[in-house]
């Protein structure tokens, strides 16, 4: 029987082998002409660690990607199509804080910003007040929403200064995904096509920093609870402002950042935005009904 060290040696090999095809197929993707209209979100599947979860018919339940061509998704197929997830293995991981929390929050410039602002404060960033109110007015209903600055500060502080600059107001949700295993709204790009950002990226925070670097843990599908607000992204350290909202249990991996809840009306609120269902009837798609973003308000 094979030792323990063997079996982390192969548990690392094959990771390795994945993020090499990762690494091949974004340069791919990279040189493939994006031709109109927001792309496909993808499924999230053990076997792929791809752009944000929620994202665009690119990209799975939010994630946004660094190449101004590419749509930020939640859970992308490595060839951009639609794929059925694996189940889930459990559920979001027990947030531990560590010294590093909030530590040194870095905004490093992107591509060009889709909406004029300025970039948040770096450095260090406080984690207290555990949770932060803030009200996300639509022409489809109210979305109350609670930030948790304990476990993501630094995702929190860009968020808040977006919204302090007025960045998300007259802005569309660009992308809803109604499958049953992947159920999101994601908003948050100007330009309403899913490649949009604020011409900055940052890091990753909970759930992906409670695995260590390499863990096999990082592929394997969880679920992102309705109720969840978590952030879109195209791969790690590519967040911006494309954010998801879950109306039911998603599964993704855990490399969407989530941080904070959406309240009972809000729920309400994505509901009915859902049960509309998408512009083409399928799956993933433009909300048939249009949402868009009044305005977002810390309380």
């Amino acid at each position: 029987m094979p030792t323990n060290e063997q079996r982390r040696e192969t548990a690392k090999r094959k990771l390795e082998r994945q993020l090499e095809r990762r690494a091949e197929q974004e340069r791919k993707r990279r040189t493939m002409t994006i031709i109109g209209g927001v792309v496909a979100v993808v499924v999230v599947i053990a076997a792929a660690a791809g752009t944000y979860f929620v994202t665009h018919k690119d990209s799975g339940a939010a994630t946004a990607s660094a190449d101004s061509s590419t749509p930020t998704s939640a859970a992308p197929a490595p060839d951009g199509g639609p794929t059925a997830a694996p189940p889930a293995t459990g559920k979001l991981p027990a947030f531990t804080p560590s010294a590093s929390t909030g530590a040194n929050c870095q905004y490093p410039a992107a591509e060009a910003a889709s909406k004029p602002n300025k970039p948040p404060r770096t450095g260090k960033v406080p984690t207290d007040p555990g949770e932060i109110s803030a009200s996300m007015s639509t022409n489809q209903g109210n979305i109350g929403l609670q930030l948790d600055n304990a476990k993501a500060p630094c995702t929190v502080n860009s968020f808040a200064s977006l919204a302090s600059q007025n960045y998300f107001d007259n802005t569309p949700c660009h992308r809803l995904t109604t499958s049953d295993s992947l159920a999101v709204l994601q908003c948050g790009d100007p330009t309403g096509q899913g490649t949009g950002g604020p011409g900055y990226q940052y890091a990753n925070e909970y759930p992906t920093d409670q695995y260590p670097a390499g863990d096999p843990g990082l592929q394997q599908p969880v679920i992102y609870p309705r109720g969840t607000l978590a952030m879109a992204n195209a791969g790690p350290g590519t967040n911006g402002s494309q954010f998801f909202l879950v109306y039911k249990d998603s599964q993704l991996p855990p490399q969407y950042t989530a941080f904070g809840t959406i309240d009972a009306t809000g729920l309400a609120t994505l509901d009915k935005i859902a049960a509309a269902g998408t512009a083409d009837g399928g799956p993933d798609g433009k909300p048939k009904n249009d949402v868009t973003i009044k305005s977002i308000a810390l309380d």
